[in-house]
């Protein structure tokens, strides 16, 4: 790899300066535009009022937002605190049988909030994927795992599940249980069949793997390998430590519920997005600054959403995936998914990417096994239009990126960049290019938030009716935005 050299002192803090103001002036922009709109999104949907932040209207479009919040509130907040309580209290008096008093906890959680139809649907696959795994094939354990993925997405059987709940709320907690409990079982399954010893690869250790309570619902993704190795060798802190642990971590949490509910009643970005002419009508500026609260948003909304459950799961003594870094400090597809959803990314690699091949094979096998990879995470979400073109969309880019860093490893092509350029060149090429790749990063998570009519507007008004001031603007504002992220990067990795 080229070494890069830091830039003068005054040039990085430039370029800090113009990306705070690129940020502020932008949702400032967002801010008036949501003003102004205010009455017609609020007939159009019906905005909710309430007393905080000085009396503005929250905007509930977003529905994984709104969705987590009820259950929280609801029931599943309780939920956790009720396990925290079992857990502290086995860990006490019963430490031995600690795994399997969790376990038996997180089925009767289970059967409270899904009933007695959800409970038998979680065992039921998890005992056809526990089956499939004693052929010790790893294919057969896939090909059930999407089998059992296409089960939900079959009408009739939608319907019957429909008919087991009174709203739909409920019927939506199950899909998303059964969603994320797939990777769980498949990731048990695929353990077994690569295990020599079938000790530790029990039906008893798969029930007490898929049914942990704190990741049930919407994760994090913790692979079994990791999970076992951590659950025989869990360590509880003492009671102080463990009371630090949790007031720091509950305040850290409230801190990002705060911002993220302070961003949806200041801008109505996806009330905003839900209606194709106002994106044609608002400025550039405008424009933009959506595009930048929608990734902030889903970032801090990923905090909040993964922060719960890992706080719980740091209480029981294991440690859980790290949590999603800032977007703003992401400049390129292979950052995006090394330090965003990190559960995720361990599992596609573990299970699919590297099994397929990866980067230490040909040039195609590693192609493909990225498409594989991708085709995948699509069809997890749920195999929508939009999604497909969001996947096409990373591949693309992840094989652009990767394209580069093989170009640039060759010695030839190494040796003639560092004798044409400086250590502080070679940095300021290597913002230029990430710019073009973090363009096209946010452009696909936009299609991935939006779907594929947001990406078509941008895409005409950005790349197609703009061009070519607004497209050298967007990359000019990201060339600042990288150097700033390659700098957290250096420092991320020192530390």
């Amino acid at each position: 790899m080229l070494q890069l050299e830091l830039l003068p002192q005054w040039e990085f803090f430039l370029y800090l300066v113009l990306s705070f103001s690129f940020h502020f002036y932008s949702f400032y922009e967002v801010f008036l535009v949501s003003r102004e709109y205010e009455e017609e999104l609020d007939r159009a949907f019906d905005l909710e009022a309430n007393t905080m932040f000085w009396g503005f209207k929250k905007d509930p479009m977003d529905f994984e937002w709104t969705f987590w919040m009820e259950w929280g509130k609801g029931y599943i907040l309780w939920l956790l605190f009720c396990h925290l309580i079992v857990s502290q209290i086995s860990s006490l008096y019963m430490k031995k049988y600690k795994p399997w008093v969790l376990m038996a906890y997180g089925m009767a959680a289970c059967w409270f909030l899904l009933g007695t139809n959800g409970l038998i649907m979680i065992l039921l696959h998890t005992s056809v994927s526990y089956f499939m795994a004693q052929f010790k094939n790893p294919v057969l354990t896939w090909v059930s795992s999407l089998l059992l993925l296409l089960t939900l997405r079959i009408p009739a059987l939608e319907d019957i599940k429909r008919g087991w709940y009174a709203s739909e709320n409920e019927y939506y907690l199950l899909i998303f249980t059964l969603t994320v409990r797939c990777l769980y079982y498949t990731s048990f399954s695929l353990e077994y069949c690569w295990a020599k010893e079938k000790m530790h690869h029990s039906f008893l250790w798969m029930l007490l793997y898929v049914f942990y309570y704190p990741v049930l619902h919407n994760g994090p993704i913790i692979t079994f390998d990791d999970f076992h190795k951590q659950i025989i060798s869990q360590e509880s802190g003492g009671l102080k430590s463990n009371l630090g642990i949790f007031i720091w971590g509950t305040v850290r949490i409230l801190f990002w519920w705060w911002l993220a509910e302070l961003m949806i009643h200041l801008m109505y970005m996806h009330a905003i997005y839900s209606i194709p002419s106002y994106l044609e009508a608002v400025s550039y500026w405008t424009l933009g600054g959506l595009a930048l609260a929608q990734v902030l948003f889903f970032y801090v909304k990923y905090l909040v959403l993964f922060g719960v459950p890992a706080l719980f799961i740091r209480m029981d003594g294991l440690k859980p995936p790290a949590l999603p870094c800032c977007v703003s400090t992401m400049y390129g597809f292979s950052g995006m998914w090394r330090s965003f959803d990190v559960g995720l990314h361990n599992f596609l690699i573990r299970y699919i990417y590297i099994p397929m091949g990866g980067s230490r094979c040909s040039m195609f096998k590693m192609l493909f096994s990225t498409a594989i990879t991708f085709a995948f995470v699509s069809y997890w979400h749920g195999s929508h239009s939009y999604l497909w073109s969001w996947a096409v969309l990373n591949w693309l880019g992840i094989t652009a990126e990767n394209g580069v860093k093989r170009l640039v490893s060759l010695p030839v092509v190494h040796e003639f960049i560092s004798h044409v350029l400086s250590a502080r060149a070679r940095q300021r090429l290597h913002a230029a290019l990430a710019s073009v790749s973090t363009t096209l990063l946010i452009f696909s998570n936009l299609i991935f938030l939006g779907g594929n009519e947001v990406g078509r507007i941008y895409w005409n008004r950005i790349f197609w009716k703009g061009w070519p001031w607004a497209t050298l603007s967007v990359f000019g504002f990201l060339y600042c935005y990288a150097h700033v992220g390659i700098k957290w990067q250096k420092i991320y990795s020192r530390d």
